[in-house]
């Protein structure tokens, strides 16, 4: 296998010896093509540093993943392991599992792994070894093909967190029992058709999910898990629950959505934190016989709403209605599938290699994708998507898109109000794929026939082709489409009051083949010019490729026949077709810049930057006649230069946004690469990112000045110091820069975080010696990683209900604020606590936040290491004290 990955040379070697990736006891090489093949080269190069690693995250989408885990079992001191697919696309865009299958017989040599993620892979069941981990914490098994947990699983006795939802298990050991430690059990969306009763052993549960699987009923033990906070049985075929739920102290949810529950004990639906929508409760247990024959009605088919925690969910033979979180109808009629079928769904963000816009085309919501893809059902599924109604395009007409394979076409599409400015898009579809909601050019099509056929326009019915006799000898569709021009809009962009321009024509068919006779084409004179006024050789008609890349005069190889008010010409192929009345010379040029200019948007660029916390920026573009209402909304909130200058733009571009001179990205993100940070344009969505920067430099003593330049394709190699004032010209792959000023970090504790209702930043030393220290600034980082789940770390932590809503009361509208005092109270509450920076670690694992557990230990890690050294450095060490005494008996 090491000739595998030696075939690069010295450069690569060279690559790996200067490799940034190895920053101190952390390797990240997951987001890296050929990270498997650097870490190899890391080990052989430099063994002593990477043998002292802690944290290695690696991709299992390349083939040397099975050698590189084999060399990996010699970092003896790794803590954190994360093996994860999903890092690859397949030629449709769906996310490709990893090809990890098994583990290293001798894995066992990890004796201080803690943390194991072998997320999005294709386990179909664990390898034994793995019960040898004895220390393992946490163990995530997202997202496999596991058919089954092992029986000695309740070896890993250590284990708090573990995690193996969207697999295909169906049954559970009875070992679970043993796992005392277990506070996060996670089993959602399997096929678990039962639960043994040694599950109410895990008397330390504080939260477990067995959401969306085949359950029909539940064991009575689960009464038994007095510390459960959050109990998920919802999607699953429930017919009663044990009224001894109700009794457990610290429930604070117990989600029963979405079963078959016709009753409920009392006791439960007294309880204030159950959720019981979805289930047909009071209806009676058989259905009427004139029921079953209009189940396809979708007035009487059950209904499932889902959460935002769920990613999938079961479609019975009897059909169903799905109403997903984002908004998103789902009708499967009676007879749809002929066995329960699971199907996933997520909303993704329009990324530019999948979706594909046709010119003109405006994107009106994000993609939705609905697994598994081409499953064919027996009755048509009907689909409803939300978008927003774009205000200022007439003319036109939205419709829902989807793709198969590799290609995108557009489906029969009704329009539903939902609300002001909004509406539903539904569709009816055998199969599922992707799909997006666009606004189009109005299409007109029709059938010809051999004995021939007329199309006109229904956007402006005086344009027609008229099909003869002959024309064909088979069959064909053609379409049509239309674009109007205003005077106005054209006379702005050529800057000739004397050209004028007839609406733009485009035509295209089903079949390759030219018609067998001239097809004529009737478009209207451009406007203020009539049959008996027009100079002919001021008239040009021009053909465009449908790609609309060149225009050509083609009016000299036509003839062209004209009435009061229509020019006639014919044709024997489609394409783009212009009619164009001016002086200019190069007329195809100006179609063409005309053209461009028809397809772009006017953009504005807005970095603003929090009034409490300047270190949080958010980055937004939008077009010019937004911007002021954007700006406005946030006034309040954030505060920043004026908009950029316009800048032109495509609908889809794809453009980055980078920091320069003093400034640098403070947070890792998917779409974020060397401090450039991705955006595509879409005119009708939020391109609008919030991160959070931090000065390159040291900027306790001065205030940071620096910029966010906004650009098209590569970072430039040099900045250009005009590039601070104003952006360069429209050819350029620079678009505009905006300045972003921090202030020093002392004013900005004490401008920024003053005291509030006795809650104020002051200098903080939580743990001790032993343990490690973190500091107020450290408090300041670990509050930047934290996001909307802060309510959870602070329940973690052992904050009271009331204290969280006092919080969020003081700070309504302000995350950062109730973040840092969430997290200030409690390090208030702990300051003479030893084991608080235990805690701290504990709470964010168990809130799903491993990452800033990570975090947190590394910055004690490094602490203690620096306590060690100084005290080593004065003679206050074990062993200087050992020989000190010596020498003094001497």
């Amino acid at each position: 296998m090491a000739e595998l990955w030696d075939t690069q040379g010295a450069g690569c070697s060279v690559a790996a010896a200067a490799c940034p990736q190895l920053a101190g006891n952390r390797l990240n090489l997951d987001v890296y093509p050929d990270g498997c093949r650097q870490f190899l080269q890391l080990l052989a190069l430099r063994p002593e540093e990477v043998r002292q690693v802690q944290f290695l995250r690696l991709s299992c989408n390349e083939k040397l993943i099975d050698c590189a885990l084999a060399s990996a079992v010699q970092l003896t001191g790794l803590t954190s392991l994360v093996l994860k697919g999903g890092h690859s696309h397949d030629k449709d865009g769906a996310i490709q599992h990893g090809l990890l299958t098994g583990l290293p017989e001798n894995i066992g040599r990890l004796v201080c792994l803690v943390h194991l993620d072998l997320s999005f892979n294709s386990f179909s069941f664990l390898p034994e070894c793995l019960s040898e981990l004895a220390n393992l914490t946490v163990l995530l098994l997202c997202y496999n093909h596991l058919q089954g947990l092992p029986e000695d699983l309740g070896k890993l006795r250590k284990l708090t967190v573990l995690s193996a939802m969207c697999n295909q298990i169906t049954n559970l050991p009875s070992s679970i029992g043993d796992l005392r430690a277990l506070q996060v059990l996670n089993l959602s969306e399997n096929s678990l058709q039962y639960v043994p009763e040694e599950i109410g052993n895990l008397q330390s549960c504080t939260e477990l999910d067995l959401s969306n699987n085949q359950l029909e009923a539940i064991p009575n033990s689960l009464a038994n898990l007095r510390s459960l906070q959050k109990l998920r049985l919802n999607s699953n075929r429930l017919a009663s629950v044990p009224a001894a739920l109700a009794t457990l102290p610290f429930l604070s949810r117990l989600d029963l959505q979405n079963n078959s529950l016709r009753a409920v004990p009392i006791e439960i639906q007294q309880c204030p934190c159950v959720h019981l929508r979805g289930n047909p409760l009071g209806r009676p247990a058989s259905p009427e016989p004139e029921q079953i024959s209009d189940s396809s009605s979708s007035s009487e088919l059950r209904v499932l709403f889902l959460t935002s925690d769920e990613g999938s969910f079961t479609v019975p033979c009897d059909g169903c209605r799905v109403c997903l979180p984002c908004g998103v109808h789902l009708s499967f009629p009676f007879g749809a599938v002929s066995s329960e079928t699971r199907v996933h769904y997520q909303k993704l963000p329009p990324d530019p290699q999948w979706v594909k816009l046709h010119h003109h085309d405006v994107l009106l919501s994000q993609v939705l994708e609905l697994q598994p893809h081409g499953i064919q059902f027996f009755e048509e599924v009907k689909v409803w998507i939300p978008y927003v109604a774009p205000r200022s395009l007439r003319k036109r007409e939205v419709v829902i898109r989807t793709r198969s394979g590799l290609n995108w076409s557009d489906l029969d599409t009704k329009l539903e109000p939902k609300g002001k400015h909004k509406y539903l898009a539904k569709c009816s579809v055998s199969h599922f794929s992707w799909f997006l909601v666009i606004s189009r050019l109005v299409e007109d099509q029709c059938i010809v026939p051999q004995n021939g056929a007329l199309l006109f326009s229904t956007v402006e019915p005086s344009i027609r082709v008229r099909f003869p006799a002959g024309a064909t000898d088979e069959m064909r569709t053609v379409k049509m489409q239309v674009l109007p021009i205003t005077q106005k809009e054209l006379q702005e962009i050529t800057d000739d009051p004397e050209s004028t321009a007839s609406p733009l024509l485009c035509l295209s068919q089903s079949s390759a083949i030219n018609f067998l006779k001239p097809v004529k084409i009737q478009l209207p004179l451009p406007p203020g010019v009539t049959g008996h006024s027009l100079e002919r050789s001021r008239l040009h008609l021009l053909h465009g490729d449908l790609q609309a890349q060149t225009w050509n005069d083609i009016t000299n190889q036509v003839v062209l026949e004209f009435t009061h008010i229509y020019a006639l010409f014919e044709v024997d192929h489609f394409s783009w077709y212009w009619l164009w009345y001016t002086t200019k010379t190069y007329v195809g040029g100006i179609a063409k810049k005309v053209y461009e200019r028809l397809r772009l948007y006017q953009v504005n660029f807005v970095a603003l930057q929090r009034k409490r916390h300047p270190e949080q920026v958010l980055l937004q573009c939008a077009p010019k006649h937004k911007v002021e209402t954007v700006v406005k909304k946030l006034r309040d909130r954030y505060r920043g230069p004026e908009p950029s200058e316009l800048v032109d733009m495509f609908e889809g571009e794809q453009f980055f946004a980078g920091f320069e001179k003093g400034l640098e990205l403070d947070a890792d993100r998917p779409d974020c690469v060397d401090g450039r940070i991705s955006f595509v344009f879409y005119s009708h969505m939020k391109n609008m990112k919030e991160i959070y920067v931090k000065p390159a430099v040291d900027g306790r003593e001065q205030d940071v000045n620096g910029q966010v330049s906004f650009y098209r394709g590569a970072i430039p190699d040099t900045i250009p110091e005009d590039c601070t004032k104003k952006r360069k010209g429209p050819d350029s792959q620079w678009l505009a820069t905006l300045p972003i000023k921090l202030p020093k970090v002392k004013s900005h504790f004490a401008e920024h975080h003053p005291s509030k209702n006795g809650f104020s930043l002051p200098p903080l030393n939580l743990g001790n010696a032993e343990t490690g220290y973190l500091t107020e600034t450290n408090l300041l980082g670990i509050a930047s990683r934290i996001g909307a789940d802060w309510r959870t770390i602070g329940m973690n932590l052992g904050l009271s209900f009331q204290q969280l809503e006092r919080i969020c009361h003081n700070n309504r509208e302000d995350l950062d604020t109730q973040i840092l005092e969430m997290l200030f109270v409690w390090a208030k509450q702990n300051t003479a606590t030893q084991d608080c920076v235990k805690k701290l670690i504990e709470a964010m694992g168990q809130s799903g936040r491993q990452d800033i557990a990570d975090e947190i230990e590394s910055i004690i890690e490094l602490g203690k290491k620096k306590y060690s050294e100084s005290i080593r450095r004065v003679g206050l060490d074990q062993e200087s004290s050992n020989e000190d005494s010596a020498i003094a008996m001497v």
